[in-house]
């Protein structure tokens, strides 16, 4: 009996998830019994046929079933599911057995082991799935890059075909990069950090057979800028609040090296203010209400006043007062003013100041021409400058020709500077003090000493009278007098103060800016940090070792403005750097940068004067040594709207009215109708109403002028001592008067108050009972037909008889007659007491012969903001009086 035969190995394949391996070779056993033809019939019957395929490898899952036991076939399946990605091969021994030499196949012989290999077929079962959730990168922009970043995807399946991955791609559209089969993102074009700070796309992938991730991967990809060496974290722009102080201007900045190594930088802010009137934001107040400010000598000229009728010189020059009410006069090379005679000083000796605001910039033409701003000549006949200020190729000049005396000798003449502030289109102020022989200019509060002094004969004495001029220089020669030597720029504020000079210290208050730089907590500021400032405070420089301790300094760099009312607007800001490094040859560059400064607009007062409107009085009060005071009631009180309350941490509510204290800077009481009567009537206002105070006063026919920077407490104090007085009441039944305020000479004015006075005559005293005082049933008496009912009940018709009516009225008239004059007596009586109170608190000795004065009329109402102009300078008068009547107006 031989036993079965099979192949020595067989190959096998089975896909997963199926039970059915395919063999190569076929599972086929033959038993060499048959070849050998064994005659026993019942093992003939048994040993030919194939019983069962055995396996060995119990971790195998396949089993092999004969499906045919005579020929010898056989099958293996898998006993369960078979995965790949668990197993990929397998391997395991294989023998057929014989049915053996009876029925029950006992003794049935085993063929020899054979090998089984079997390959497990893949299934594409899985999507390709991203190793991250999501992917960042950042680049620098400017640059391409051959890879950026690479995304990786993988895929569970077993068989390359279907583990691999065979391509990715970008799902976002319109996007600057692209990415290959190995998932190396690049960008197709340069990027821009300006353009776009960041960028995400959507990426996706795909395995070698086809099967798409189920979920795309972002990729955000952050575009930093190219390191530029540069001030960093700065707002253009800083708005700043009127009132609010200090603020600093860039709380966040600090300086981008680049990792450079430094020695030390430089840091200039500038702030810009040119453009704001004259060259930054001053006090706009009158050229007299400043110099009693700042403490100035009494005394001074003002050449270039507000056009009036009293000061109409400057009428036909060209103002430019739209900047903030500041007085400015235009000069282009074509107009000029004469000074009258009655305003030039005459006693100018070896001691004076001249002062002015200019603004100039270089003349045209190669052979510039003298440009005179102020010139006192010869008015005819001949043309000799005895001094005069001009400016001549970028050159300031002063010249002095003093009269002959005993001494014929050469002197001091001409004085020469030059300065660039001259011609640089520029606001300055220019004050030359003269000390004969010496003379110094400031500029700006910083003196200058003459680069060049000529010396001069004497002028020769002569009856010839001097022109003083403004603008241009008068040539008084007998064929043509004419104005020569035009000044092309512009001035404000030209003064003359003779017989004393000025100090340095009122220079620098007449001339201070009240904005500029500054330095938040300046004892906090690193010991090693070297600052300066110029004298305006408008640049600042900073000087450091250490860049952390630059960046400190810089970031308490402050804007203050101290007005009360700033101008709106902006101001620039400028900022330069310079950098040194160790040992460079070549070292970074800071750009520079700028930003403005916005000034809000501020919240707008309302001056409101209040009182009594109507004012009824006797006529013997007004003949009365003190007069009638008109503004006993007076009240002046200035509000402002919030318009944002929260900005001020207050609990107003937005559009409360507010009530604020501010300055004023004048008070005009101007007399309505007909001027008042020189002869007959006059306003006064003692002296000693102004002791203690900021206040000066005039006066004149067309009504009375307060002025100077005060509170407005003391304007209020001042205005109530105001006294108008007639020696002739009887020829008047009323004056109206109409009294304004200012602040920043006219920027705010005040409501018009009128005051209407009346004169009550002894024969109109019973119907001109000031009503404010008596009571209104007091004035006449009237009876209703149901008071005359009550009155006669025993009539019963109602209706009294004539002689009865008769008696009646005539017992009412004499008790009306009765009441009023016993209120008469008790008025006078008040009015003599509350007068008496009045002298004794304000310590005036009113005088009757100090009333017999005799005064110029004066056409003041159509002069610049309807303020009365003029000044009496004579302080021995114990009264603010009218100016004597000369014909003309003898104010400065």
């Amino acid at each position: 009996m031989m036993q079965p035969w099979i192949e020595t190995s067989y190959h096998g394949v089975i896909t997963e998830n199926t039970d059915i391996v395919l063999l190569d070779p076929p599972l086929v056993a033959l038993d060499k019994d048959l070849h050998y033809g064994i005659p026993t019939d019942d093992f003939v019957t048994f040993a030919k046929e194939i019983c069962a395929f055995n396996i060995h490898g119990l971790e195998a899952p396949f089993e092999a079933v004969v499906l045919n036991g005579t020929s010898g076939e056989g099958q293996l399946r898998a006993r369960g599911l078979v995965d790949c990605e668990l197993q990929k091969e397998y391997t395991f021994i294989i023998q057929a057995h014989d049915c053996g030499s009876g029925p029950g196949g006992t003794e049935g012989k085993k063929s020899h082991k054979a090998v089984v290999h079997i390959q497990v077929n893949d299934v594409n079962e899985f999507a390709p799935v991203f190793r991250e959730p999501q992917y960042r990168a950042a680049v620098t922009e400017g640059k391409i890059y051959d890879s950026i970043l690479q995304v990786e995807a993988t895929d569970q399946d077993c068989s390359p075909q279907y583990s691999q991955i065979c391509n990715y791609q970008i799902t976002t559209t319109n996007t600057p990069f692209a990415i290959d089969r190995n998932g190396n993102i690049r960008n197709t074009e340069k990027l821009s950090y300006d353009r776009q700070q960041q960028y995400e796309i959507q990426v996706t992938a795909w395995d070698c057979g086809q099967k798409r991730a189920l979920h795309s991967v972002p990729v955000r990809i952050d575009i930093k800028p190219v390191c530029k060496p540069g001030w960093q974290g700065w707002n253009k722009r800083v708005d700043y609040e009127p009132g609010t102080g200090s603020k600093q201007l860039f709380p966040k900045m600090h300086l981008e090296t680049c990792g450079g190594p430094l020695s030390s930088v430089r840091t200039t802010v500038e702030l810009q203010t040119s453009h704001i009137g004259k060259g930054c934001d001053r006090e706009t107040y009158s050229e007299k209400s400043l110099q009693k400010l700042c403490g100035a000598s009494s005394g001074s000229t003002d050449l270039l006043p507000a056009p009036s009728a009293a000061t109409n010189w400057t009428a036909s020059l060209v103002t430019d007062s739209g900047r903030d009410s500041d007085l400015i006069f235009r000069f282009d090379g074509r107009q000029a003013a004469k000074i009258p005679d009655r305003v030039v000083p005459q006693n100018l000796t070896d001691q004076f100041t001249i002062a002015t605001w200019m603004k100039h910039g270089p003349s045209p033409g190669l052979r510039a021409e003298k440009e005179t701003l102020l010139c006192n000549s010869d008015k005819t006949e001949m043309n000799r400058h005895h001094y005069s200020l001009y400016v001549h190729n970028c050159r300031l000049v002063f010249l002095l020709r003093r009269d002959f005396t005993q001494v014929d000798t050469f002197r001091p003449a001409e004085f020469h500077w030059k300065l660039e502030q001259i011609c640089d289109k520029e606001w300055h102020y220019y004050v030359i003090n003269v000390e004969f022989p010496v003379v110094t200019l400031y500029v700006d509060g910083v003196t200058y000493d003459p680069y060049l002094v000529t010396d001069d004969w004497p002028i020769h004495p002569s009856q010839i009278d001097v022109q003083l001029t403004v603008g241009a220089c008068w040539q008084g020669e007998v064929t043509k007098p004419r104005f020569t030597q035009y000044f092309r720029g512009s001035l404000s504020g030209l003064t003359i103060r003779p017989g004393k000079i000025e100090s340095q210290k009122v220079i620098s208050c007449l001339q201070a800016c009240k904005e500029g730089l500054d330095i938040n907590s300046l004892e906090s500021l690193d010991k090693s940090i070297k600052f300066h400032f110029n004298p305006a405070q408008s640049i600042l420089v900073m000087e450091g070792e250490d860049l952390e301790n630059i960046n400190a300094a810089v970031r308490k760099v402050s804007y203050i403005n101290s007005r009360q009312f700033p101008t709106p607007g902006i101001r620039r800001l400028h900022i330069s750097t310079a950098v040194q490094c160790f040992g460079e040859d070549t070292c970074i560059t800071i750009p520079d940068i700028d930003a403005v400064v916005m000034v809000l607009q501020p919240s707008e007062p309302r001056i409101t004067i209040a009182g009594l409107e109507r004012l009824s009085r006797p006529a013997s009060d007004f003949r009365a040594a003190a007069g009638v005071a008109l503004f006993q009631d007076l009240h002046i009180i200035s509000t402002v709207t919030r318009a944002d309350a929260t900005t001020h941490h207050t609990a107003h509510r937005p559009g409360v009215l507010e009530e604020i204290i501010h300055n004023l800077d004048y008070c005009d009481i101007l007399v309505l109708g007909e001027e008042l009567r020189p002869e007959q009537e006059s306003l006064q206002l003692h002296r000693s109403a102004l002791l203690g105070k900021h206040l000066d006063a005039t006066n004149s026919t067309s009504g009375m002028s307060i002025y100077g920077v005060d509170s407005m407490s003391n304007y209020e104090q001042v205005i109530r001592q105001v006294h108008y007085l007639n020696w002739q009441p009887s020829q008047l039944t009323e004056r109206r008067f109409r009294l304004t305020c200012s602040e920043l000479n006219g920027r705010y004015t005040s409501n018009e108050f009128n005051l209407e006075v009346s004169v009550l005559h002894s024969s109109e005293a019973g119907e001109h009972v000031n009503h404010m005082v008596a009571p209104p049933q007091y004035m006449q008496v009237v009876h209703h037909p149901s008071m005359m009912h009550d009155l006669y009940p025993s009539h019963s018709s109602g209706v009294p008889s004539a002689a009865t009516v008769v008696i009646v009225m005539c017992i009412a008239a004499l008790v009306a007659v009765v009441v009023l004059g016993i209120y008469r007596i008790h008025l006078t009586h008040q009015q003599e007491v509350k007068l008496a109170e009045t002298a004794k608190d304000t310590d005036v000795a009113w005088d009757d012969s100090a009333l017999t004065i005799t005064v110029n009329p004066m056409e003041v109402g159509e002069r610049r903001r309807g303020r009365i102009e003029g000044e009496v300078e004579d302080k021995t008068d114990s009264f603010i009086r009218p100016p004597p009547q000369e014909g003309t107006d003898t104010r400065h």
